[in-house]
């Protein structure tokens, strides 16, 4: 059995995109085909089971048919300790040569999708039931598209310190009103970008928008740091994205200004702690009120009510020494890794514990 996981797995890279024909009853414009997805670095799902993948080494976004489309209304709890073992197991090989890199939860059949990356670099899509049963993803012969990104860095760009650019060409997805949004950097002079890409993919692209925020913790302006994590959220009716970057500044941005080719300027409103790098951030409901709820590698993960974002008509520009802005509360959970939304009110977490194991849990509603 864990031979032809690790077979499956094996089908997933190393094989030429395929054109394939499309179905004419298919509404999104999908091929039947193998796509070539050199790395998996972020998850979201879309409309009727469509599975956003992010590619940052291919500097691309694959749309895949799950067709994981039978519906749970109510989820059940996913408890699964020691769960790179449990992953490593099921593909024939030890914890230490393999890497999380995204979780997903489908919203209609509440199936989690697991992304991993394997120590020779060979992406990983995998799913986790409620009973815990771990089963290999095939990306062969399957109904999807895809769309390169345009004005990313070279394949072989570095950065000062040596590390590949196009690592942070997608840093984050998320999927709303019929677009998806991609947070990353271009090889622009400013190059925090952000993309909103209409799905159903046609092919065409338009610039991406250009990013400036107040880094209160490096004390700055700055335009060369992806976002890290981002969610959308509505103020007094107005859209805006919620991102933050490494270091845990909060920004606001609103939509009406990510246009193409634009340079778009946020309002920091919160400095939460420097030394650290969110993961993930999902908007959850305690006592019928919204929280922003915001996992971290190094600090506690954090909730910050709407209420609060809302009423914070400020924006930080001076240099911040240790947290600053909209007030939130540090929950007691550090090293949260991953995070999704199971449900209005609950969570799924995979956290780094002090002894080191790697646990997969769910939030009770009031936990988290």
């Amino acid at each position: 059995m864990k031979k032809s996981y690790l077979f499956l797995a094996a089908l997933v890279a190393g094989v030429l995109l395929f054109a394939g024909t499309r179905k004419a009853d298919n509404p999104y414009n999908l091929a039947v085909g193998t796509p070539e997805i050199k790395s998996i670095t972020a998850l979201t799902f879309g409309p009727n089971g469509v599975l956003f993948i992010g590619d940052s080494q291919s500097a691309a976004v694959f749309a895949v048919d799950t067709k994981d489309t039978k519906k749970v209304n109510t989820a059940k709890a996913f408890e699964l300790k020691n769960i790179d073992v449990k992953i490593a197991e099921a593909l024939g090989t030890a914890k230490e040569n393999i890497n999380i890199t995204d979780i997903a939860v489908n919203p209609i059949s509440k199936k989690l999708y697991i992304a991993v990356k394997s120590a020779d670099g060979t992406p990983l899509l995998l799913t986790l039931n409620a009973d815990n049963e771990i089963k290999s993803v095939s990306l062969k012969d399957v109904n999807f598209s895809s769309i390169e990104l345009n004005n990313v860095a070279a394949a072989d760009a570095k950065d000062q310190r040596g590390r590949p650019l196009r690592v942070s060409s997608i840093s984050d997805l998320g999927y709303y009103n019929g677009k998806l949004m991609v947070s990353g950097l271009s090889n622009k002079e400013f190059s925090s970008s952000f993309r909103s890409i209409g799905f159903p993919f046609t092919g065409k692209q338009e610039d991406e928008s250009s990013l400036e925020m107040y880094h209160g913790a490096h004390g700055r302006y700055e335009t060369t740091s992806p976002i890290r994590t981002f969610s959308v959220t509505k103020i007094a009716g107005k859209e805006y994205v919620v991102a933050s970057y490494t270091c845990t500044p909060l920004v606001l941005f609103a939509m009406d200004d990510l246009k193409p080719g634009a340079s778009a300027k946020g309002r920091t409103i919160a400095e939460m702690g420097n030394q650290n790098t969110p993961a993930d951030m999902i908007w959850l409901k305690t006592d019928n009120k919204d929280f922003l709820v915001m996992a971290n590698d190094r600090r506690p993960a954090a909730k910050v009510s709407h209420e609060e974002i809302q009423k914070f008509e400020g924006s930080l520009t001076s240099k911040v020494a240790t947290t600053a802005g909209v007030n939130f509360t540090a929950l007691p959970y550090e090293k949260v890794m991953q995070l999704d939304k199971l449900d209005d009110t609950r969570a799924v977490v995979i956290q780094k514990k002090a002894n080191g194991d790697l646990d997969l849990w769910t939030s009770d509603g009031k936990n988290i």
